[in-house]
């Protein structure tokens, strides 16, 4: 069975990254998501995929030069699906209050070793307060991000993302003990994945967006897919 996570939430059905596309993720019936994370001035943990505001919100500046009271006073839906309502940056913590996901994949960008080891730790303290450390997996093509997982939450489930194959993905996994691949799908061949596999790797497939190609990678035994259609997904593929 293929299981599905919500590639930003629901990106192709709502602004992506915001209370709002998470929960358009759940009501498809899909009850895993993956976001993206960066530090706000303050040291907040807010859902946001660029490390600056321009694309989502048409403000200048990046997220870690706001605190995070102002983040959540900016509306996020520029570039997305059409959407009536303000959609604000949420924090990490508000989404963990207010969606009930079986799991969460949570994409660290690349950062400075201080800032790397900054946000696993932030990570940690609120999975652990929230008590989801068993639910979240936090992923990284950043080897800082991967090493600082390694040897300060070690009891955190990590992820390589791998988006080309100019290093083999399967050796760097290993080398960072990770237990999750996040891989381009036009990196998923049948010999990789049966590789990776068996290396004990979960591996999770990204951004899948059409039904044949949803229905060819199930078909080659891949463990998940993203997708920025989860209600499509479902369609596809049944629950996962």
């Amino acid at each position: 069975m293929t299981l599905i996570y919500g590639h930003r939430g629901a990106k192709g059905e709502a602004p992506e990254n915001t209370l709002t596309s998470f929960r358009r993720c759940l009501e498809r019936g899909v009850r895993r998501c993956e976001l993206d994370l960066h530090l706000s001035q303050d040291g907040e943990l807010m859902v946001i995929h660029d490390p600056t505001l321009k694309r989502t919100t048409g403000r200048r500046g990046k997220v870690s030069e706001h605190d995070a009271q102002e983040l959540m006073t900016y509306d996020a839906r520029l570039g997305g699906p059409g959407w009536v309502q303000s959609c604000p940056i949420p924090r990490l913590a508000e989404l963990f209050e207010k969606c009930d996901f079986e799991h969460w994949q949570l994409e660290v960008k690349s950062a400075s070793r201080v800032r790397a080891e900054r946000m696993v730790l932030a990570i940690r303290e609120l999975a652990e307060r929230y008590e989801l450390l068993r639910k979240i997996t936090v992923t990284s093509s950043s080897r800082t991000v991967l090493r600082a997982l390694e040897q300060l939450t070690p009891d955190l489930s990590r992820g390589l993302v791998a988006e080309y194959a100019w290093l083999d993905p399967l050796k760097v996994a290993k080398n960072y003990g990770c237990d999750l691949l996040a891989l381009n799908w036009t990196l998923c061949t049948p010999e990789r994945l049966l590789k990776a596999q068996q290396q004990g790797l979960h591996v999770s497939v990204w951004t899948v967006n059409e039904p044949a190609l949803m229905r060819r990678l199930a078909d080659f035994g891949v463990d998940s897919l993203i997708t920025d259609f989860p209600g499509l997904a479902i369609a596809t593929l049944g629950k996962g």
